[in-house]
């Protein structure tokens, strides 16, 4: 069984492009993949290790309860599962896993994998007991054994699936959205107790103070600068979409664009030496550092432009506590 018109490409996070290849091709999305990386809230996850290194990207939180709100978000269930490979109960999870990704499929839904990073498995051969899946790399597909599902270099496994849709009023979707940034942006810590990576507002302090220091994974801040800056301009061309259906979103759609613009510059300058050397000269070290002082001077005043506009609405998800408490029952 193969779903022949999935095709990830990789270009945003690889939750998002996973996502879109998935969801566009069950008819579940339409529109260009910037829209779903801002009405999911997945633009504006930015965290980054103390070092700067790669896994910084995919580092934004418990995947679980990040991923949850942006595919509720769409209207969209879902249902995951993951963990640690090291688990005694590992197996019996691995396989009740195997079987409803088959299901998935079989129902013409892709699923979502952590390879590592995030890819997509579209078909399977029970016959040679394998998975298919594309990582957005190459056009061509991977082959997961069965018996190695889960199973990578990293400590931990993670897949996701998706079923029916709701519709979610577009305005909804995307105030919910800004409060999702918000509430990124004002979060430090996500990965308790490890305090060796930061997100929002703290992630420009850790990567600023890496750079001055120069002790830092150079691929690492090269994919992190990178993902930065695509993920600033996803943030610009959603709000340029989405700014006039809510009164005073114009204001962060300008700011944005300006941070966007200001940090594309600079980055085309600077980012060449970490492909490079992997060392910045004294210059352009100063440079960037002061260019992302004042990327994180502009988002501050984004996300208080933002809170402004939330406080107008009623926010029924945040205000109104169930009968069981903070947290769902068990």
């Amino acid at each position: 069984m193969n779903l022949n018109n999935i095709q990830m490409k990789r270009e945003s996070k690889s939750f998002t492009d996973a996502l879109y290849a998935i969801l566009t091709a069950a008819q579940q999305f339409e529109g260009p993949k910037y829209m779903l990386s801002g009405l999911s809230g997945m633009a504006f996850k930015f965290s980054v290790h103390r070092r700067l290194l790669p896994m910084s990207v995919t580092a934004y939180g418990q995947w679980g309860n990040e991923h949850a709100p942006a595919i509720d978000n769409l209207g969209i269930h879902t249902a995951y599962d993951g963990g640690r490979t090291r688990h005694s109960s590992f197996e019996v999870y691995q396989q009740d896993a195997i079987a409803w990704i088959k299901q998935s499929i079989d129902a013409g839904v892709g699923a979502l994998y952590w390879i590592p990073e995030f890819g997509v498995i579209h078909g399977y051969n029970d016959a040679d007991k394998v998975f298919y899946l594309q990582d957005g790399w190459s056009g061509e597909s991977q082959v997961v054994l069965y018996d190695n599902f889960g199973i990578n270099f990293t400590s931990f496994w993670y897949c996701q699936v998706f079923g029916n849709q709701v519709e979610v009023p577009l305005k909804d979707a995307v105030l919910e959205s800004l409060r999702l940034a918000l509430y990124d942006w004002e979060t430090p810590y996500k990965t308790w107790p490890d305090k060796e990576i930061a997100s929002g507002r703290l992630a420009y302090s850790y990567l600023i103070q890496a750079l001055k220091l120069g002790d830092f994974d150079s691929s690492g801040a090269a994919y992190i600068l990178d993902s930065y800056v695509y993920a600033r301009r996803e943030i610009r061309d959603y709000l340029q979409e989405v700014h006039q259906l809510i009164p005073g979103l114009d204001e962060v759609h300008h700011i944005y664009s300006e941070l966007a613009d200001l940090m594309t510059e600079e980055l085309a300058v600077s980012l060449p030496s970490f492909h490079g050397t992997g060392q910045l000269a004294e210059h352009r070290q100063a440079s960037l550092c002061a260019a992302l002082a004042k990327a994180e001077a502009l988002e501050e005043r984004a996300m208080e432009r933002v809170r402004i506009v939330s406080e107008r609405y009623p926010d029924r998800k945040r205000s109104i506590v169930p009968r069981w408490g903070a947290h769902s029952a068990r």
